[in-house]
Order: C-alpha cells, then structure tokens, then sequence
C-alpha cells in the first residue's frame, strides 16, 4: 500500500493566504478599489445635486403645488410615484453627462495628444541625414 501525502492545513492555509494577497494586492485590484470609492463619493455629490438643486428648479418649471418628490399616479389603491423616478432619470443623465465630459473630452483629448505626439517621428541627426544624402547620391547597382 503506498504511503498517502500527509495532509497539513498550515501548509494549504498559508498558500491560499499567499495566492490571496498576490490577487488582492495586485496594482489593477487596487486600482479599481479606489475608482469604485471614489465613484461612490462622486454619485453621492450629483444625487445631492439633482435632489436639492435641479429637481427643485424643475418643479417650479411644471406647474404644481407640491415638489418633485409628492409627484404621483394613482391607480386604484395603488400610487405610483413617478416624480421619484424622474429625480433618478436626471440623476443618471447627469452622471452620464460628468462622465462623458471627465472620460471623453478631457481624457481622450490629452490621450489623443499623447498618442499624436508619440506617433512622430524625431527628426534624424545631421550624421543621419548626411549618410541618407550620400546613400541616394550612389549609383543602383
């Protein structure tokens, strides 16, 4: 009968604690961390701002007695409170909007310059253009 692998957890428990702190360190995973964070603390500022300031403009705009947030239907015994739901539709167009202007316009301008910028060529030093000139100056053989 052939002899078993003995079984040790310290082993098995320190190389899953190992494989765990090599993925969870890993700069992507940390990376993504801090963006989820932060765009928490970005969506509560444009909630913030569509709950107190633009919902409100809006509802002096539409006539009405109440503000955005009594806004409802009422179907039988039922109400259905569609201005809360229009407070979360401009909340998510204006997180979009941010996102767009952050990511696209101000992002993508400065990538697009990167890549421009890195797409040209350096000029050849004057060693390189003396030995182009000759190189062309030479009969085909």
């Amino acid at each position: 009968m052939a002899n078993p692998v003995p079984f040790d957890p310290t082993k098995r428990a320190a190389s899953f604690l190992e494989e765990f702190k090599a993925f969870a360190l890993k700069g992507n995973v940390v990376d993504l961390a801090v963006a989820v964070v932060i765009g928490g603390a970005f969506g509560k500022i444009v909630d913030s701002f569509v709950k107190n300031i633009v919902m409100p403009l809006i509802s002096l705009v539409i006539p009405g007695d109440q503000a955005y947030v009594n806004w409802k239907f009422v179907a039988g015994e039922k109400e259905i409170p569609y201005g809360l739901f229009l407070g979360e539709v401009v909340n998510f167009i204006l997180v979009a909007f941010a996102i767009f202007i952050l990511l696209v316009k101000l992002v993508g301008s400065m990538i697009k310059k990167r890549t421009t910028e890195a797409a040209e060529p350096p000029a050849p030093s004057a060693e390189v253009t003396l030995l182009t000139e000759i190189r062309d100056r030479l009969p085909a053989r």
